[in-house]
């Protein structure tokens, strides 16, 4: 008897007539290994680029055809141009776009980013370096963040709608994006884990007369399930604190 399903599988992202999909394929670059255990920001270091088999499942799950889009930082050249190598056909052209770079941090960068966390516990569900509204001494606020990345998403939205969009980025715009696509004040974004190399994927859904976005993956690792990848998260929040000493 076979075992195949009377009925195919039908997908779910179906788009109505008259309304055009713009599609964000978020990419956090891949785990810096070189900070010597202090807080980076915009600190323009590289990544380690390494894992073929994590590199290989993002070439496999990323739309070919797509524009693609970067921070300004090495980290994001570095991991788009791994993801060429494993596979994925590599873009006439990525376009640098400083509106996604991480949160300018100022003087905390260059911290130690676990002494910088006993000094400053955070509170509970926001797991980053400080309020949405809080400044940082001689850089930005999240908010501030928040501010420019949504800024570029509509420019790019404008410029490019209907195609499917890859960005390589930085935890912060990730999160930044998913609570601008959620309609959420921008430190909602903190709720959610962004792992390094993870895929998520924001659509925005416009016609004539409506437009909104749809989520339909949020942190997704298109790579093995197993604990030998567990290094590709990057410590960023309080869990570093008991690291200490």
């Amino acid at each position: 008897m076979s075992s195949a399903p009377a009925k195919p599988f039908v997908a779910q992202h179906a788009v109505p007539v008259g309304v055009t999909s713009t599609r964000w394929w978020w990419v956090r670059h891949a785990p810096v290994r070189e900070d010597g255990g202090n807080i980076y920001g915009q600190s323009d270091i590289g990544c380690d680029c390494s894992d073929s088999v994590v590199f290989a499942g993002v070439a496999k799950f990323l739309p070919r055809d797509a524009v693609w889009f970067s921070s300004n930082l090495q980290r994001t050249h570095q991991t788009a141009a791994a993801i060429w190598a494993a596979g994925l056909p590599k873009p006439d052209q990525m376009l640098q776009d400083k509106a996604f770079a991480e949160q300018d941090l100022g003087e905390w960068q260059g911290m130690n980013r676990a002494a910088f966390f006993a000094a400053r516990p955070a509170s509970i569900a926001s797991y980053w370096f400080a309020p949405a509204h809080e400044r940082a001494p001689g850089g930005e606020s999240f908010n501030d963040l928040s501010d420019r990345t949504v800024a570029g998403i509509r420019r790019i939205n404008a410029a490019h709608a209907g195609k499917d969009i890859v960005c390589v980025s930085h935890g912060g715009p990730i999160k930044a994006a998913i609570a601008h696509a959620l309609g959420l004040e921008a430190g909602a974004g903190f709720a959610f884990t962004i792992d390094n190399c993870s895929v998520t994927r924001l659509d925005f859904l416009a016609s004539d007369s409506h437009s909104g976005w749809r989520v339909p993956m949020i942190n997704q690792q298109p790579w093995i399930a197993s604990h030998a990848h567990d290094a590709m998260h990057q410590p960023a929040g309080p869990e570093v604190t008991n690291k200490l000493g």
